[in-house]
């Protein structure tokens, strides 16, 4: 498998699960466990305590906390310090990419970052450890900022919220000669749009996943093994 730079690189739950964080959609996947629509920014502003009560339960299920970068992590993080990779954009909020070691100038977290929270009246930025200790010790209330009162959020994109990094990820892409998509399955919009955007320009596509998507036919290439080994095979 060969790739021609610049490379940039689309990642996916299924980066994660030899983490130990379980996806979405697979059979035992977080959506098993828990309604999609309990996480959505209308139910956060109608009912900022209940919201953050299952949130505590999404986040201990998640594991997003204690995980730690596996392989696939560890060899994107280095492809990326050594200019191999232009840029890592990832779905995933884990914050895995970054602890591996993947620079913050190439790493674009386009659905935001489950490590932290977030004033919506300030914009200041607290660990999410702190919040879930808060949310713990008082039970029925919603969080709120340290600095000035301010209701907290996740740092994450919710559902219905914009996906605000769109158009820099678009940037990204749209210089690429290679897009490598990993361990997603290209069901979510606006991310899979990226591949279409890379598909137009001309790029090769090479997908690793270990479930078909939508965009197999179209791919220059599928692997078809674990995200974690086919990316350390790809960025030895």
């Amino acid at each position: 498998m060969s790739v021609e730079p610049p490379v940039v690189v689309l990642t996916g739950a299924g980066v994660s699960t030899a983490s130990g964080i379980p996806d979405f959609r697979s059979k035992g996947g977080l959506w098993d466990a828990f309604d999609p629509m309990e996480f959505t920014i209308q139910r956060f502003h109608a009912d900022p305590a209940g919201f953050w009560s299952r949130r505590v339960a999404y986040i201990t299920a998640a594991r997003h906390l204690d995980a730690a970068p596996n392989r696939g992590h560890l060899a994107l993080a280095k492809a990326a310090r050594d200019g191999r990779v232009e840029a890592v954009v990832t779905q995933n909020v884990d914050g895995l990419h970054a602890k591996a070691g993947t620079p913050a100038e190439r790493l674009l977290e386009v659905h935001g970052n489950g490590s932290r929270a977030v004033c919506l009246r300030c914009g200041a930025k607290e660990a999410i450890a702190a919040v879930l200790a808060d949310v713990h010790a008082r039970p029925g209330t919603a969080p709120t900022c340290q600095a000035c009162g301010g209701p907290l959020k996740p740092d994450v994109v919710l559902f219905g919220e914009a996906v605000t990094a769109m158009p820099q990820a678009a940037a990204l892409v749209a210089r690429a000669r290679t897009l490598v998509v990993a361990g997603t399955s290209l069901q979510v919009h606006p991310a899979a749009g990226l591949v279409d955007l890379a598909l137009a320009r001309g790029a090769r596509v090479v997908l690793l996943n270990r479930e078909p998507t939508p965009y197999d036919r179209f791919a220059s290439e599928v692997r078809r093994g674990p995200a974690e080994d086919e990316l350390a095979r790809l960025f030895p």
